[in-house]
């Protein structure tokens, strides 16, 4: 069994895809961010970036006890190696499958994000850093249409763990791009939304929250963090050295 360290956000989805589609045994331990329940210490043993999702296998290949793992792009190279699924066996394609994860894991999930808090939850406006990440996100998936132009999915003909760490963060109307303008993601955004696994994956974080993870109040707890909230511990030090 699986205990999957989650809440309803584009990078919580793409763990729960996962699962889904491979048919994993697996139990929501939910974590709700907006309340600031990633800071709690027991989940920072097991996510010390204080981030959802996380996983604790209680079963791993190795039979020497359970092991945790965090970073979405990291449990989705740990799944598809348990599992031998939604990766490719052979040295060229995995290169394939890995190159298109690690793009999303660097690109365009951070400049969505980033695109989302300067569009929707910054307190001032700010055109520079607006007009920055929205470029930013266009210019991406200018990327993601053209590598979908002759083929089905990111890695060729099969559907991977990059296309799973991808389609959450493609969120048109959200990011203010226009779907349209990028036929082959439209098409590859489709299909993904149409698999049963993916409609499940969403069936599932419905039953955990329909609210919106970022309000008035939760916005100090998911953007007002320092390294004294993240980690009391290092800031007590570091006061204690001041005194020095």
């Amino acid at each position: 069994m699986i205990d999957l360290y989650y809440w309803t956000t584009p990078n919580g989805h793409k763990i729960t895809i996962f699962l889904e589609e491979a048919g994993v045994p697996y139990s929501i331990k939910p974590i709700n961010i907006s309340k600031g329940e990633q800071f709690d210490p027991a989940f920072l043993k097991i996510s010390p970036n204080n981030r959802i999702p996380a996983l604790v296998d209680h079963a791993p290949a190795s039979g020497d006890g359970p092991i945790s793992v965090f970073e979405s792009g990291a449990i989705l190279l740990y799944l598809a190696e348990k599992t031998g699924q939604f990766i490719a066996s052979d040295l060229r394609g995995r290169v394939e499958v890995l190159q298109w994860l690690f793009w999303q894991m660097g690109n365009l999930g951070p400049m969505a994000g980033q695109n989302h808090h300067f569009v929707h939850y910054a307190p001032e406006k700010f055109p520079y850093a607006t007009d920055r990440y929205l470029n930013e996100t266009n210019r991406l998936y200018a990327v993601l249409d053209r590598r979908l132009a002759d083929r089905r999915y990111l890695a060729g003909d099969a559907y991977t763990i990059a296309d799973m760490a991808s389609y959450p963060w493609v969120l048109p109307e959200r990011q203010s791009q226009n779907i349209d303008d990028f036929p082959n993601v439209k098409r590859w955004k489709a299909e993904i939304a149409a698999r049963p696994a993916t409609i499940r994956a969403y069936e599932k974080g419905r039953a955990v929250n329909t609210t919106a993870v970022v309000t008035k109040q939760s916005m100090k707890v998911l953007f007002g963090q320092t390294a004294g909230t993240a980690a009391p511990s290092i800031a007590a030090s570091s006061r204690r050295r001041g005194k020095r």
